[in-house]
C-alpha cells in the first residue's frame, strides 16, 4: 500500500518538460509486434508439425539424407527468422521514437527553464542587461570631446608601448639651442607633425585593459584605458568592432563573462599572430559551451548583418593582434587571452572554422 503513494509523489516531483517514467517500463515489456511475432512463429511451427505428421513425409523417412535434412530445417527456420527480423526492426523503431520523445521533452524543459530565468531577471524593457549597460557607457565615452578626455589621468611614462616599446623623444626645432621646457608650448610648434603623432603610444597594459572593457560605470581605470585605446586609430577600429559583435551576441543571451574557455599556451597564440591557421592553432578554440556555440552558429547562418559584423571583427582582431604580439611577453599574451574581446574571438573563430 505504501508503494503507490511513493510512485505518485515521484511523478508529481518530476520536473516539467521531462519524459514520463512509464517509457522505461514500456521499453522492457513485450510490445504488440513481439506478441504477433510469437503467435506467427507458433502457428508456423505447428503447421510444419502437422504437415509431417499428417502426410508422413518426415526427414527420416526412406533413410537419412543429409541434404534433404538441411533443406527441411532451412525451410522451417527461415520464415521464423524473417518474422523475428521484422519484430526486431519494429522494436528498434519504437525505441528510437521513445528516445526522440525524451530528447524533445528535455529540450522543452531547458527552454522553459531559460525563459523562466529571463523573466525572473526582468521582462523586456524592465531594465537593460549588465553588458548592454556597459556598452552604452562605452558609447557615451567614445562621443566625448577632447577637452573632456583630457581630464582623465594620462599614461604613465616609461611603460612599454603596443607598437613601439622604446619611443624616441621629440626632437627640438631646427636651429633651436634647447628644447622648450613647457610641454604645452611644445605641442604648438608648427613642425608639420600630424596631431595623432603627438599622442603618446598606447601601452600594452592599457591595450589589454581596453580589450576587456570597463567592469562597471564606476570603473575609472577601465574607462581611462578605453579612452587611450580610442585615441589609437588601429586599436579604435578593433574596439568598435568588438563592441558591435558583443552587442549583437548579447541579444541572444550570449555573454563573454559566462564563458570559461580552455587556456592555450602562449606559443600557440604566437603561431596565430605569425599567420598559422587550422589545426596548428586548434588549441585556441577553447570555448566548449554548447549553447553559445549553437546560438552563434544559427545566427551566422540566418542573419547577414551578424555574419558581416563577425567577419569584420575577426579581421580587425587578426590585424591588431599581430602588432600586439611583437612586443608582448608570455604573461601579456595570457592576460590578453582572458579578456572579453579574446573570448569573442575564440567563440567566433570556432564557429567560422578558423581552427579546423
Amino acid at each position: 500500500m505504501a508503494d503507490k503513494p511513493q510512485k505518485k509523489d515521484a511523478k508529481q516531483r518530476a520536473p516539467k518538460g521531462t519524459a514520463p517514467l512509464e517509457l522505461l517500463d514500456e521499453a522492457s515489456s513485450l510490445s504488440v509486434a513481439e506478441v504477433i511475432g510469437l503467435a506467427l512463429s507458433f502457428v508456423w511451427l505447428a503447421a510444419c508439425a502437422m504437415f509431417f505428421m499428417v502426410l508422413g513425409t518426415g526427414p527420416s523417412e526412406g533413410g537419412f539424407d543429409p541434404l534433404r535434412f538441411v533443406m527441411v530445417v532451412v525451410a522451417i527456420a527461415m520464415p521464423v527468422a524473417m518474422i523475428w527480423v521484422a519484430v526486431a526492426a519494429m522494436r528498434s523503431a519504437r525505441i528510437m521514437r521513445q528516445e526522440s520523445t525524451r530528447l524533445k521533452a528535455a529540450i522543452d524543459g531547458m527552454r522553459t527553464a531559460y525563459l523562466q530565468q529571463q523573466q525572473s531577471m526582468g521582462g523586456p524593457g524592465a531594465q537593460a542587461s549588465k553588458v548592454e549597460q556597459k556598452l552604452e557607457e562605452i558609447a557615451k565615452v567614445s562621443r566625448r570631446t577632447e577637452t573632456a578626455l583630457a581630464t582623465f589621468v594620462s599614461i604613465r611614462p616609461g611603460m612599454p608601448s603596443l607598437t613601439n616599446p622604446h619611443p624616441a623623444p621629440i626632437a627640438p626645432a631646427m636651429g633651436a639651442e634647447e628644447a622648450p621646457k613647457d610641454p604645452v608650448d611644445q605641442t604648438k610648434l608648427e613642425l608639420g607633425t600630424p596631431a595623432e603623432d603627438m599622442i603618446p603610444p598606447l601601452s600594452i597594459e592599457d591595450f589589454i585593459r581596453a580589450m576587456h572593457f570597463p567592469e562597471h560605470a564606476q570603473d575609472a581605470e577601465g574607462f581611462r584605458a578605453l579612452r587611450r585605446a580610442l585615441e589609437d586609430r588601429q586599436v579604435a577600429g578593433l574596439v568598435q568592432a568588438a563592441q558591435d559583435i558583443l552587442t549583437l551576441m548579447s541579444q541572444d543571451g550570449i555573454y563573454m563573462d559566462d564563458l570559461r574557455p580552455d587556456r592555450a599556451r602562449p606559443e600557440v597564440w604566437r603561431k596565430f599572430a605569425a599567420g598559422e591557421r587550422g589545426k596548428e592553432i586548434a588549441a585556441l578554440g577553447g570555448v566548449r559551451d554548447r549553447s553559445s556555440l549553437a546560438l552563434t552558429a544559427g545566427r551566422m547562418r540566418k542573419d547577414p548583418v551578424f555574419r558581416d559584423t563577425a567577419h569584420h571583427f575577426l579581421r580587425r582582431f587578426d590585424q591588431t593582434y599581430a602588432q600586439f604580439e611583437k612586443n608582448a611577453s608570455d604573461a601579456d599574451l595570457a592576460a590578453m587571452a582572458d579578456t572579453r574581446t579574446a573570448r569573442a574571438f575564440m567563440l567566433l573563430g570556432r564557429v567560422t572554422g578558423t581552427f579546423d
